[in-house]
């Protein structure tokens, strides 16, 4: 069925008058709608914009524009409709003009930390980000694309500064071209497939590229990773051995973000942006409140020496020796215990969709990566986890 395309004089006059406007969609999150008048009137325009902090649609009515000839209302109530769109995506506030595909970034970055990051390391510094958005063509994020694919990924940073690499994955590739796919759409328009204009098609996920994690380690392996461990990552690998967070979300908690009341733990910056509350075992509970002592609110609840919050560019580091120190396999990394203890979680018989909850991720995910497994093992639930 072909998209609906207002802009027709002739086209409108044929719509049949409803209740439900007839909407054509000018890009992510912003539609203009037309409702036919049931009598000879001239019809009414309706603009209707996502709003992402109420996550619901708003709507406003744009009148029937009858003071302007037929082929200019739809131009006017074009613009009436991005302007209230930018209106409602800013919270209230016109946003500055957005011209270049940087811009376009920026403007999604806002609150959006990793985004941020991999505009900062493969969008600003390149040509991609100086091309305006109305001369954006294929082969402008074709020719993208394709210098992200021949650049190396940093794997860690060793304490004399030396960097070490590896060949970019497909799965890296795909994570790196989500934030830009997602910026392009907020501002554009897909092109018409097969064409110059379609320049979705250069930002297609490359298929089949996320590889099943098979690397786990049990209980006992994370006990002699924890033997090997400096005594100034011990608290943060050790929480990433009871937890099952992303490393990004582990290092971002603060201390106020742990009730120990109620053993409530808040984890507010995490891949979906929602911060969502979890009740932890007991055996984390002894942990945060040693992290948590004598704390102010925003002070990082599990800190390096002198203050500092944990980064992938100081905790690579540690795991590596200290796996290598336990003879553990190679490969082992902070993802590797969150795969851990996930595959404890689903081993244990815990509902997929509760593990998806407390994870932060989908029960699609979830039943992709582990669904194969086994699920007899209860002795390794998240409340009976213990290092």
């Amino acid at each position: 069925m072909a998209a609906l395309d207002l802009s027709k004089v002739g086209d409108r006059e044929r719509l049949k008058a409803h209740r439900e406007p007839h909407w054509q969609r000018l890009r992510n999150g912003c539609f203009l709608g037309f409702r036919p008048s049931k009598r000879d009137g001239a019809g009414t325009w309706i603009a209707r914009a996502y709003d992402e902090d109420k996550r619901r649609y708003r709507v406003r009515s744009l009148g029937d524009l009858g003071q302007l000839a037929p082929r200019d209302r739809f131009a006017a109530a074009k613009r009436e409709a991005e302007a209230f769109a930018e209106a409602v995506e800013s919270g209230g506030h016109a946003r500055d003009a957005i011209e270049t595909v940087e811009q376009a970034c920026q403007a999604y970055a806002n609150g959006r930390a990793d985004a941020e990051g991999r505009f900062q390391r493969h969008v600003y510094s390149d040509p991609i980000a100086k091309v305006k958005l109305e001369k954006l063509r294929r082969h402008h994020l074709h020719d993208w694309r394709k210098r992200l694919e021949k650049r190396p990924a940093l794997v860690s940073r060793s304490k004399e500064g030396e960097q070490r690499t590896r060949e970019r994955s497909s799965s890296s590739i795909n994570r790196d071209m989500v934030p830009l796919r997602a910026a392009l759409f907020r501002v554009l328009a897909p092109g018409v497939p097969g064409t110059e204009a379609a320049w979705q098609e250069a930002l297609l996920p490359i298929r089949n590229a996320d590889r099943q994690r098979t690397l786990y380690l049990d209980l006992g392996q994370r006990r002699k990773l924890l033997k090997e461990i400096s005594p100034e990552a011990e608290p943060f690998v050790k929480a990433l051995c009871l937890l099952p967070l992303r490393p990004g979300a582990m290092a971002s908690l603060s201390a106020g973000d742990f009730d120990k009341r109620t053993r409530e733990l808040t984890i507010g910056r995490d891949k979906s942006g929602r911060p969502r509350r979890i009740i932890v075992p007991e055996a984390v509970t002894t942990l945060l409140v040693a992290q948590a002592k004598d704390k102010l609110p925003a002070a990082p609840l599990l800190m390096r020496r002198g203050g500092a919050r944990w980064s992938k560019d100081n905790w690579n580091q540690p795991i590596a020796e200290a796996a290598t120190k336990a003879k553990l396999p190679c490969g082992v990394t902070a993802y590797t215990l969150r795969h851990s203890v996930l595959t404890d979680l689903v081993n244990s018989g815990l509902p997929l969709l509760t593990v998806a909850q407390i994870s932060d991720t989908s029960v699609e995910m979830i039943e992709r990566h582990y669904g194969h497994m086994n699920r007899a093992a209860a002795e390794h639930a998240l409340a009976g986890l213990s290092i």
